[in-house]
């Protein structure tokens, strides 16, 4: 059962409307990284857990998900309102669309079921939301560049803090399943190769061609000359 509280999350205060920057806005409400894709991907990926804790997290996030939605389009409501007759509304989606929010990213492509990334494991889906996470707070670190007032700013500020809260909280259901730095899920087994590094980016100066620190440092086995440690081609 959902209930709508008639009261935003984060209040929204702008004083100089700016259409321009409402156009940007539409990407956090109808783009891929925007806050209607990770409600529904998140409100999707709690009906296929058996997990009743990782389902109520899940459900919690997406409907706070929901709420930032309703942010974001109270402020794309606020940089329109009343600007009819300025330039800047008129070079925008907003001169044929109307004032308001829209299920359009910035360069006005529709919102699609195709952002929505879920599957048959929680792992996976939980991965799949740290990224979400991440491109949706690159996407307001960008709007805070571009923001002029500060009440956009400010509820700026909180939506992109809570992508980080969110983030942590994947992070730690993942750790809980011991699943945080595994590379794996479910029943694979992996081959022999499992723990090479192939060098296919050679370059003919030594000096250039050495792995990178984190690579030196792990587990992996560094294969200089991949050619002679790839598995014999199949023949026909």
């Amino acid at each position: 059962m959902f209930i709508h509280k008639k009261e935003l999350m984060h209040p929204v205060n702008v004083k100089e409307p700016d259409p321009v920057f409402g156009q940007y806005l539409l990407e956090q409400f109808g783009g891929a990284t925007g806050e209607l894709t990770a409600a529904l991907q998140y409100f999707t990926q709690a009906q296929h857990t058996d997990d009743a804790a990782l389902r109520d997290m899940l459900l919690d996030i997406a409907v706070e998900e929901f709420s930032h939605l309703e942010v974001v389009g109270h402020l794309i409501e606020a940089h329109t309102k009343g600007s009819q007759q300025a330039k800047a509304f008129e070079s925008t989606l907003f001169s044929i669309r109307g004032k308001g929010a829209h299920l359009l990213d910035s360069q006005g492509s529709a919102w699609t079921g195709q952002y929505v990334s879920e599957g048959a494991s929680s792992v996976r889906d939980l991965r799949a939301d740290i990224s979400a996470e991440a491109g949706a707070l690159a996407t307001y670190e960008a709007l805070l560049k571009r923001a002029s007032d500060d009440g956009s700013r400010d509820a700026l500020t909180f939506l992109a803090t809570r992508e980080v809260s969110h983030s942590q909280m994947f992070m730690d259901a993942l750790k809980a399943m011991n699943k945080l730095d595994d590379p794996l899920f479910g029943d694979f087994q992996p081959d022999q190769t499992v723990d090479l590094y192939f060098n296919l980016s050679s370059d003919s100066q030594p000096d250039n061609d050495q792995p990178a620190p984190w690579i030196k440092n792990s587990s992996f086995k560094y294969i200089a000359d991949p050619v002679q440690q790839m598995p014999p081609p199949n023949k026909r």
